[in-house]
C-alpha cells in the first residue's frame, strides 16, 4: 500500500512537470477558473442574460447583438440596478477595424429643470430622489445606435428573449432578492411603484416567480417601432403623465430631441498595457488619472510590495484620493465649456501629484490641483471574430426615482441626483444638460491581447478599474483572479474612511491603521466593492477568455461552436 501510494505520488510529481501543471496549483485562492473558447463568450451579472446574449450569437449575430440582447433581459431580472428608465454607456470594439467606438447615452435634464426652480421650491442642494432627479433615459435610444451602426439582427431579434422572460416570469435569484427587500420602503412611497414591484404587498423572495406583463409590452413596443416608441410613442406618454401628475417638468420635447452620441474614448498608458476610457461626462478620467499616480510607483518590482501589501495599498488609496478630488472639481457636461482633459490626463501632471504622497501617513484632507484650471449592472461580450463590447447601465439608485409610470413595468432612474448647485461647478444643473456620471466601462490592450472588463458600484468604478489593472499588469493575475482579488473602497471624497475586504491581512490592516487609515472591514465578498464582469481575445491564437466576479450571481457563458 505503501508502495502505491509513493508511486502515485511520484506519477503526480511527474506528469506535474511533463504536462506543465504542478498539483500545488490546485490550492489557489481563485475559486473559479476562467471560461476560454474560440466561440464567443457573454459575462453578465446574471446567468440568465449571459444566455439570452449568447443564443443570440448562436443564432448569427454579433457582440453588439448579443450585448443588446443580454442587457435588455437584465433589466428584467434585475430591475433595481437597470432597465429601460436608465442611461448607458458603451466602449466597442470592431475587431476588422482595429478601432474603438464610444457611445455616451446618458439622457440630459429637462430643460425646464434649472437651480432657480429648485431654490423656488425651498431646495439649497440637489434632491437625491424623486421627480426632479429624473432626466432623460437614454438606454434606449443607446441599444438603437449600437444596433444601427453594429448589429446583424434586427433589435427585435435582440431583444425578443427578454420579451418572453418578462411575460412568463422568472425565478428571483439571491443577490436580487437581497436588494428587494432593502427597497420595500422604498417603493411603498409611489403607488405603481409598490403595486408592480411588491406583489402581495412584499418583495419577492429568493425563488419565487417575478412576472412583468407591462414591461414585456414597454419591450414590444421598442421591438415593434424603434426608439420613437420610447421618446415619442405611447410609453413616451405615459412617462409624461405620470412626472406632471408628480409636479415634475419633463416635456414631450425634452424626449423628442434627445439623442444619444458617438465619442472617442481617452486612454492612457500603464506600464506596457494602453487603457481606455469614455470622456466626461463619465467619471472614467479618474481611473486614467489614479493609474497614472500608481505607475510612479514600483507596486509588482520590489520585494516588500506585491499584491495585498501595505506599500502597495497605500500608494493606490492615496492615488485614488487625489484622482477623485480632481474629479469632483473639473469634470462635468463638456458641451458648452472647456474641461482640462489634456491636463488631467498627463504624466507630468500625475507625477507632481504623486510628489503629495507621504509613505508613512494618509492623507485626510486631499485636494483638487487648482493649477489645472449605485447601482448598476455591466456586461461584457467577445464573440467569435474578436468584436467586443463593454457596456454598462444603471438605474443610478435601487429602483432610481422611486416613480413608475403606470403599465409601463420599469422604474425612471434618478440620475439628475449627481447634479449640483453649487454655481461654480463644471457639473451645475442646467437644462438639456447631462449630469457627471459614475458609470463606466473599460478597455485594455497590449499587442495581441485585447479586454473589454467593468466593474460597478457608484464612485466605487474607478478606483475598481484600476485595482483591476494592477492586479492584471503588477500582480500578474489572470481576468478572473483580477476580478475575485480582495479589492478596497472609499466611496467619499474626503477624509480618511476606507472599506477593506477582510481577506485582507490582519496585519496589512494594521499597518494601514498605523499610517492613518480609518478601516472598515467589510465581507469576504462584499457588495461594497461592486461586482465585475471581463472578456479577452487573444487575436494571436483566436482564443477568448471570460470572468465573472463572484460578489454577484452572474457568470461568463460560452457559445457553443456553430456547424
Amino acid at each position: 500500500m505503501k508502495r502505491r501510494i509513493a508511486w502515485g505520488a511520484w506519477m503526480v510529481s511527474v506528469m506535474g512537470t511533463t504536462l506543465g501543471w504542478n498539483v500545488v496549483a490546485q490550492d489557489r485562492s481563485q475559486a473559479r477558473s476562467m471560461v476560454i473558447t474560440r466561440e464567443g463568450i457573454v459575462a453578465a451579472e446574471s446567468p440568465q442574460a449571459a444566455q439570452a446574449g449568447v443564443r443570440i450569437l448562436e443564432q448569427g449575430g454579433n457582440a453588439v447583438d448579443a450585448a443588446v440582447a443580454t442587457n435588455a433581459m437584465m433589466g428584467v431580472v434585475s430591475p433595481m440596478m437597470n432597465g429601460i428608465g436608465g442611461d448607458l454607456f458603451a466602449i466597442v470594439y470592431d475587431a476588422k477595424a482595429n478601432k474603438l467606438y464610444g457611445l455616451n447615452a446618458s439622457g440630459w435634464a429637462p430643460k425646464n429643470l434649472t437651480p432657480e426652480l429648485l431654490k423656488k421650491k425651498g431646495l439649497r442642494d440637489m434632491p437625491q430622489t424623486g421627480v426632479n432627479t429624473i432626466t432623460v433615459p437614454g438606454a434606449v435610444d443607446g441599444w438603437q445606435k449600437l444596433a444601427d451602426k453594429f448589429g446583424r439582427k434586427k433589435l427585435s431579434d435582440d431583444l425578443a428573449p427578454a420579451i418572453r422572460a418578462a411575460r412568463a416570469g422568472f425565478p428571483v435569484t439571491e443577490w436580487v432578492a437581497m436588494y428587494w427587500n432593502g427597497a420595500a420602503d422604498y417603493l411603498r412611497g409611489d403607488d405603481a411603484a409598490a403595486k408592480l414591484y411588491l406583489p402581495q404587498d412584499r418583495p419577492p423572495k429568493v425563488g419565487d416567480i417575478f412576472a412583468n406583463p407591462d414591461l414585456a409590452w414597454s419591450l414590444q413596443q421598442i421591438a415593434a417601432h424603434g426608439r420613437d416608441a420610447f421618446y415619442k410613442g405611447e410609453i413616451s406618454k405615459r412617462i409624461l403623465e405620470t412626472i406632471e401628475r408628480h409636479g415634475g417638468v419633463m416635456t414631450s420635447q425634452d424626449l423628442a430631441e434627445y439623442s444619444s452620441e458617438w465619442v472617442e474614448p481617452i486612454s492612457t498608458t500603464y506600464r506596457d498595457w494602453t487603457v481606455y476610457e469614455l470622456p466626461p461626462n463619465g467619471q472614467g478620467l479618474a481611473a486614467l488619472e489614479m493609474l497614472n499616480i500608481m505607475e510612479t510607483f514600483p507596486l509588482g518590482q520590489q520585494k516588500d510590495y506585491g499584491y495585498g501589501s501595505v506599500n502597495a495599498l497605500h500608494a493606490m488609496i492615496e492615488a485614488k484620493k487625489l484622482a477623485y478630488a480632481d474629479l469632483k472639481k473639473y469634470i462635468g457636461e463638456p458641451r458648452g465649456q472647456k474641461l482640462p482633459v489634456a491636463a488631467l490626463l498627463s504624466k507630468k501632471h500625475a507625477a507632481a501629484r504623486a510628489k503629495l504622497i507621504d509613505p508613512n501617513h494618509a492623507n485626510c484632507d486631499a485636494s483638487a490641483d487648482l493649477r489645472v484650471g449605485n447601482d448598476t449592472t455591466f456586461l461584457t461580450v467577445v464573440d467569435r471574430d474578436g468584436n467586443m463590447v463593454s457596456l454598462i447601465q444603471s438605474n443610478f439608485n435601487e429602483f432610481g426615482s422611486g416613480i413608475v409610470a403606470p403599465e409601463t413595468g420599469f422604474v425612471l432612474h434618478n440620475r439628475g441626483a449627481l447634479f449640483t448647485l453649487e454655481t461654480d461647478s463644471p457639473n451645475l444643473l442646467a437644462g438639456h444638460k447631462r449630469p457627471l456620471h459614475t458609470i463606466i466601462p473599460a478597455f485594455a490592450q497590449k499587442g495581441e491581447t485585447r479586454v473589454a472588463f467593468g466593474i460597478m458600484g457608484g464612485w466605487n468604478q474607478s478606483q475598481a478599474h484600476a485595482q483591476f489593472i494592477a492586479n492584471m499588469v503588477d500582480f500578474k493575475l489572470n481576468i478572473q483572479a483580477a476580478l475575485e482579488a480582495a479589492r478596497f473602497t472609499k466611496r467619499t471624497f474626503g477624509g480618511c474612511d476606507l472599506q477593506m475586504e477582510n481577506r485582507f491581512s490582519q496585519k496589512v490592516r494594521d499597518d494601514l491603521a498605523a499610517k492613518g487609515h480609518k478601516i472598515e472591514v467589510m465581507g469576504t465578498f462584499s457588495s461594497a466593492m461592486g461586482g465585475g464582469q471581463a472578456v479577452m481575445r487573444d487575436f494571436s491564437k483566436g482564443i477568448n477568455y471570460g470572468a465573472s466576479d463572484p460578489r454577484k450571481d452572474g457568470a461568463a457563458v460560452p457559445e457553443l461552436p456553430v456547424e
